[in-house]
C-alpha cells in the first residue's frame, strides 16, 4: 500500500464529498465478506469515517472504519466496500460508543492500528 494513504479522508476515486447521499444502512463488505451495516457516517474533512454494526458477525461489536479505507461505493446497491479482510477489521481497537470520533488519543489508537496495514 502507499505512504501516502490518508486514513480520514475518502480516496478521490470513491467520489465522496460534501453533497454525497449519506452511507447510514449501506451494507459493507470486506474483501473476504459481508461485516455488516452502516450505523453512523460521517464526511467531515479530515475527520471522515463510517461506523459499522457488525451484527451476528461479531455479535454486540461496532467498529469504525476510517474513510480510507473505503474503495468503493456503490449508490444504486446501497453497499460500501473497504480493502480490509474480516480479520483486520475484527482486530481494530475497539468503538467505545462514550468516546467522540475527534478524540485524540481514540483517533491515535485508530491510525496506528488502521496505517499498520497501509504501510
Amino acid at each position: 500500500m502507499s505512504s501516502s494513504w490518508d486514513a480520514w479522508n475518502y480516496r478521490q476515486s470513491v467520489g465522496r464529498g460534501p453533497g454525497s447521499r449519506n452511507l447510514v444502512g449501506y451494507d459493507v463488505h470486506a474483501t473476504d465478506g459481508d461485516i455488516g451495516k452502516i450505523d453512523e457516517a460521517s464526511d467531515d474533512a479530515g475527520a471522515s469515517r463510517i461506523v459499522v454494526d457488525t451484527g451476528p458477525w461479531i455479535f454486540g461489536r461496532k467498529v469504525i472504519l476510517p474513510a480510507g479505507t473505503v474503495q468503493r461505493v456503490d449508490d444504486a446497491d446501497e453497499k460500501v466496500y473497504v480493502d480490509l479482510t474480516k480479520d483486520q477489521i475484527k482486530n481494530s481497537p475497539e468503538w467505545d460508543p462514550d468516546t467522540r470520533g475527534d478524540d485524540d488519543e481514540y483517533r491515535g489508537r485508530l491510525d496506528t492500528y488502521y496505517g499498520g496495514l497501509y504501510r
